[in-house]
């Protein structure tokens, strides 16, 4: 079983459904840990994953602000979130495909984080047909996947950009999200987002382990690194409140908190 063939063509199915099939069969095949890692050829340049033709992807200012307080509002924060977890299905196999040369427990990680991914969207998609939507139904933006681009030629910016500080702002944000839905009583979307948060917490965990284990074998300072790339690439991102207690179960330092903090009041 070829790892990479796998994860390519995940990452190049097009419909939702194929993707989601795709996804969820690979990881399982994964999981039993029968799969060859040994192969001479390179991963092709980074392109746009396959997607289907909707949702239309906007820049992000021009996506409209909708409130809780209506059922189009609710249902378009849900839509959000599904578009981003669609989106995670892609960089989990993204980070497998692209980075040649790692130790099988790598690829182990990021097939577990995209059948994960893959299941919270099942529960997203679910729920916005329980609200008489689908995915597709409103704009998105690709700013997940752009950052993929930009991180494609080092695993070390891949596990410190992407999980690191795109996939957590998530555990920043999301409890704020389930005060405001418990605010209009929407314990169905509060139960699903409750699992996702929990359960991204060890994604972004792997995020962090293989990232220091990059900055081993660079033989680089892991938190004068993260500095570095957060200035360069990330800073924009920084907002608090910060989710501390979720941060340090996902692998983040005393010193990064601290880092992060600074950097945010820059």
């Amino acid at each position: 079983m070829d790892v990479f063939a796998l994860a390519e063509a995940c990452i190049a199915a097009t419909s939702v459904e194929d993707k989601l099939a795709r996804s969820s069969k690979a990881a399982a095949s994964i999981a039993t840990g029968d799969f060859a890692t040994e192969t001479s050829v390179e991963p092709r340049p980074i392109v746009q994953p396959g997607r289907p033709s909707r949702p239309r992807l906007v820049p992000p200012r021009e996506l409209p602000q909708r409130g809780l307080g209506s059922a189009e509002g609710r249902a378009a924060l849900v839509h959000a979130v599904a578009h981003i977890e669609f989106n995670a299905i892609d960089l989990a196999w993204d980070a497998v495909y692209r980075f040649r040369g790692m130790p099988h427990e790598y690829y182990r990680d990021w097939a577990q984080v995209a059948a994960d991914e893959t299941r919270h969207f099942c529960m997203l998609a679910e729920r916005l047909a329980e609200m008489g939507h689908a995915y597709g139904d409103f704009d998105a933006h690709n700013g997940l996947w752009e950052m993929a681009v930009k991180t494609s030629k080092s695993c070390l910016e891949r596990m410190a950009l992407v999980p690191r500080v795109l996939e957590a702002r998530g555990l920043d944000v999301t409890p704020g999200m389930i005060a405001r839905l418990r605010g209009v009583g929407d314990a169905r979307t509060i139960e699903i987002l409750e699992v996702i948060l929990r359960e991204e917490v060890a994604h972004i965990a792997a995020g962090s382990r293989w990232f220091a284990w990059c900055c081993a074998r660079d033989g680089v300072d892991a938190h004068a690194k993260f500095e570095r790339l957060i200035t360069e690439y990330a800073r924009s991102t920084l907002k608090p409140p910060f989710n501390e207690t979720a941060r340090r179960a996902a692998g983040f330092s005393e010193q990064e908190i601290d880092q992060l903090m600074a950097q945010s009041a820059a």
